[in-house]
């Protein structure tokens, strides 16, 4: 079964999370972010989800954390919002 792990930065408005996405491109800290901005209880430790399986998260995001390169920052909206998420690690 696919694990992976991820930390993400969850925030209500797609121009918020453009705006984050721009700041981390130019260098300002995924988890420092994570902590100012994220809605999610998550942020408290920079957006850390911790390893979970696939069909655990919802689909949307899933889907993303399943597909999108190691390492690289994707936006993803779901039912919650929109979300940065950042794949730490992956394992087939």
């Amino acid at each position: 079964m696919s694990k992976a792990a991820a930390r993400h930065i969850l925030v209500a408005t797609e121009a918020k999370c453009l705006d984050l996405k721009k700041q981390i491109e130019n260098g300002t800290d995924f988890a420092e972010l994570a902590r100012k901005h994220s809605t999610c209880p998550s942020g408290k430790q920079g957006g850390a989800l911790g390893t979970f399986g696939r069909g655990q998260m919802v689909p949307e995001f899933d889907q993303v954390v399943f597909s999108a390169p190691v390492g690289e920052v994707q936006m993803v909206q779901t039912q919650f919002g929109y979300h940065l998420v950042e794949v730490t690690h992956r394992a087939d």
